[in-house]
């Protein structure tokens, strides 16, 4: 075993300022080249050395089988500003039991209640389009998904308001706080525009969801425990062993840890797969097909989702394509990884993104093919262990309707003026994605 000495540097280091120059050029490409150098490669933000994981073994050794040798890092200690010690944030015990409360709220019989929500809400959007208009996707699919996941936490009488500010404070919040993960902690308090933006967003968006919490206390616990919504189901929750209800500032940390984690990745995958349908005439065709098989011209039903093979496969390519920037882990105590000891405060990163690209693993890794094979043990697109997204059938169930219901009735077609581009942000979501749609004929769906 050796120590951090004998990690290799990544490429394109320069004195204090370390790789913030190659992180702000071309971050994907530094990412995805990372590998390059070794399985785990030194690279400087500034002045704090991160050692990143370039391999799925490696990986795998952080996220499940030396966990617990692990809390969250640096990425997830600026999250903690907004979201406190929710379910992303939170570690140990209080993770533990967190964790055990919610996860009957995303259970097979609670998904396929919100089905119908989705499928009517996804129904409402294609039927607002008009033959050959142009449609800001990226803009469009943002909104579908925060009023679909707003409907799902919040009672209908005091959610309007909360999709709202949702909606227009979710993406900026979002799109700075990679930007403050890598840059000290004093840049903060500069009074930049991103800053103001980031703390303006912020300030705004945890109003409001004291104001629900606070709606929906006032209803009664009767009342909650009936409710379908997750707000209210949150409230009413009692820890199975002690019998202990969360405060109301722990339902405020589990609220909005689930709107940061059910909103910009959903929207993103959503844009992205409706382009690369699009780009890809083969695999536009066959998904069609299947479609019109499967569906037709009726709505989405929850059953349908377990026919439409290929769109899953479309999906899972979507998502290895275009996956989490930035993961980050702390070791709290002296661990191995790939024959290294590091000393407890190694602040560890990997990236899905670059993990999802790596041509040791994906052949072509740059090709969109929805036949490629998945090895389960490199493709995480929802991270892995005890740390996996606890609401990933909710965005996958979301991400199938929406594009079936979508597909079923339209062909998008990139705009000749604008190709989408990748930004940098937590989620590499497209910077625009304008495009426009023709309305298609659908055939009748075969009997199951």
């Amino acid at each position: 075993m050796t120590g951090l000495r004998s990690i290799p540097r990544a490429p394109g280091w320069l004195p204090v300022i370390g790789h913030t120059r190659p992180m702000a050029q071309a971050p994907y490409a530094f990412i995805t080249s990372l590998h390059t150098t070794g399985d785990l490669v030194r690279v400087d933000l500034g002045p704090m050395p991160v050692y990143f994981v370039t391999s799925a073994e490696l990986a795998h050794e952080v996220m499940v089988t030396k966990a617990r040798s692990f809390h969250k890092g640096r990425f997830f200690d600026r999250l903690r500003q907004l979201v406190g010690d929710g379910l992303a944030t939170s570690d140990g015990d209080l993770h533990r039991a967190h964790r055990r409360l919610m996860q009957p709220m995303f259970h097979k019989q609670r998904i396929a209640g919100y089905a119908e929500d989705m499928s009517n809400r996804a129904l409402e959007l294609a039927e607002s389009w008009t033959e050959g208009e142009t449609v800001e996707v990226d803009a469009v699919m943002g909104e579908f998904v925060v009023n679909t996941i707003a409907a799902a936490l919040f009672a209908t009488d005091i959610g309007a308001p909360a999709a709202e500010v949702v909606r227009r404070n979710v993406p900026v919040i979002i799109q700075n706080l990679l930007l403050r993960t890598v840059s000290p902690p004093v840049l903060d308090r500069v009074p930049i525009p991103p800053n103001r933006r980031f703390d303006r967003a912020a300030k705004e968006l945890l109003k409001v969801i004291d104001g629900v919490v606070t709606a929906a206390r006032a209803a009664g616990e009767g009342d909650l425990a009936e409710a379908p919504d997750l707000l209210s189901t949150l409230l009413a929750a009692r820890d199975a062993d002690t019998g202990q209800a969360l405060t109301d500032e722990e339902v405020r940390d589990e609220l909005g840890t689930i709107l940061f984690a059910g909103t910009e990745a959903t929207a993103s995958t959503l844009a992205w797969a409706l382009y690369e349908v699009a780009t890809h005439p083969e695999v536009e065709e066959r998904l069609l097909a299947e479609i019109d098989a499967v569906v037709g011209t009726g709505p989405v039903t929850f059953e349908d989702i377990g026919r439409l093979e290929y769109l899953r496969k479309v999906v899972d390519e979507t998502v290895r394509l275009h996956s989490v920037t930035l993961l980050m882990r702390r070791a709290i105590e002296p661990v191995e990884i790939g024959g290294v000891t590091v000393p407890a405060g190694t602040e560890i990163a990997f990236s899905l993104y670059g993990l999802h690209r790596d041509p040791r693993v994906f052949p072509h890794a740059d090709t969109f093919d929805p036949d490629r094979e998945l090895p389960r043990e490199a493709f995480l697109p929802f991270g892995s262990g005890n740390r996996k997204c606890i609401g990933d059938a909710f965005s996958w169930t979301e991400i199938i309707i929406a594009m079936a219901t979508v597909l079923a009735r339209w062909r998008l077609r990139p705009s000749a003026d604008h190709t989408p581009k990748e930004a940098i942000a937590a989620v590499p979501h497209p910077d625009r994605m304008p495009m426009t749609v023709t309305r298609r004929s659908v055939r009748e769906p075969v009997p199951a």
